[in-house]
């Protein structure tokens, strides 16, 4: 079970001060928040100690970011991206909140397709939308006519906040659903905000499609950024990209948009987009092994869990509904000591589900989910 890049000790992980590894006790095995397991890519790691050699501690300046987002979208997936028509935002969901706040008109909603990521949530209310709820499929895909009707409740100019690859399913969009989904936006006189964060982690068997590479996605706003793929949560930094017919979007934004981000996270970032490449594809080809270490895992030690495996991410978004449990990420961190998102985060209908981060070492995989399955286990 070698990996090449997910295969950090425990013992070295333990050391670490992030949210991941001080907010449950030290017996806990976190498999909750989406941090990986990893050392950095050694580009990274060289663009830092520039940084701390030369002492290039200041503002952010110039479109070397937004730059290092166009030969990354163009190299990975064809797709033109115009940095002209870009703007650098503090993160991921601060970019978010600038393109709804601007394409969003008075008074309508924004629809979002649960279950999702939690700031999806939360976001809404903080640019002072209304929320509409549009459920995913049964095979956790888009579902068009659910996004109609929501659409409809929410009103003209209301906006469709898309993850993309989807996070907690793991699901890659099709070319056909994301074109279906900006024609629907378009007939109610509304914009797709795509959230491709989890674009760098499409894993082997899917192909990724930006929103901005369909018909329709000239309406469309992407906001993304290394800090996932790279695993560089802690440097904080995205890039907000207009599609050609919404450029005007960008005089919106609010002057200090692009000071909030950090200068040693643009650094970091346009690195790990520009030389990491080959550490990113030795992170997939690990990601794809704990895929297929997970489900082996699930049949042998939790048979009443289900779930479908992810084409994205390594977020697995287990079904427990068959344990009949109120909430099984509380039962499996008090009685398995691993600590899980809990599904009724990510919207309502979710509250049997789990989120599962398997970014780890297959060490700490077979041992969480082996605590798991004794915790499933009939008493007695």
């Amino acid at each position: 079970m070698a990996r090449s890049v997910l295969d950090v000790p425990l013992r070295t992980l333990r050391a670490r001060t992030s949210a991941k590894w001080r907010a449950y006790d030290p017996d806990v095995l976190p498999l909750w928040v989406a941090e990986m397991d990893v050392m950095p890519a050694p580009a990274v790691v060289r663009a830092l100690a520039r940084v701390a050699e030369t002492g290039d501690h200041g503002y952010p300046w110039g479109p070397a970011y937004p730059e290092a987002v166009a030969r990354w979208y163009d190299r990975s997936f064809g797709v033109a991206v115009d940095p002209g028509a870009s703007q650098l935002v503090a993160d991921v969901m601060t970019g978010v909140a600038h393109a709804l706040r601007a394409v969003t008109a008075p008074g309508a909603a924004v629809v979002i397709t649960t279950p999702v990521y939690p700031p999806f949530h939360s976001v809404v209310g903080d640019v002072g939308a209304r929320r509409v709820e549009a459920p995913l499929d049964a095979h956790g895909r888009l579902d068009l006519e659910t996004v109609r009707a929501a659409l409809v409740e929410g009103g003209p100019g209301s906006s469709v906040l898309l993850s993309n690859p989807h996070n907690p399913t793991g699901v890659v969009h099709s070319p056909a659903e994301l074109e279906a989904l900006l024609a629907l936006a378009a007939e109610h006189d509304g914009h797709v905000v795509s959230d491709e964060i989890h674009a760098p982690l499409v894993l082997p068997g899917a192909g990724f499609t930006s929103v901005l590479a369909v018909p329709g996605g000239s309406r469309a706003l992407v906001v993304t950024s290394a800090a996932k793929g790279w695993n560089l949560a802690g440097y904080k930094a995205a890039v907000l990209v207009a599609g050609e017919d919404v450029r005007d979007v960008l005089r919106r934004l609010p002057a200090s948009a692009g000071y909030q981000a950090s200068h040693v996270a643009v650094l970091a970032h346009v690195a790990a987009l520009d030389e990491g490449q080959d550490w990113l594809a030795a992170l997939v080809a690990d990601l794809g092994a704990n895929r297929a270490l997970l489900g082996d895992l699930l049949a042998q030690h939790l048979p009443q869990v289900t779930w479908r495996p992810m084409e994205a991410t390594y977020l697995a978004w287990l079904d427990c509904s068959a344990l009949g449990w109120p909430d099984p990420s509380r039962v499996f961190l008090e009685q398995g000591r691993v600590a899980l998102n809990r599904g009724r985060d990510f919207g309502r209908g979710s509250a049997d589900h789990v989120r599962l981060n398997l970014a780890t070492s297959p060490e700490v995989l077979v041992e969480a989910v082996e605590r798991m399955g004794r915790a499933a286990a009939p008493a007695g």
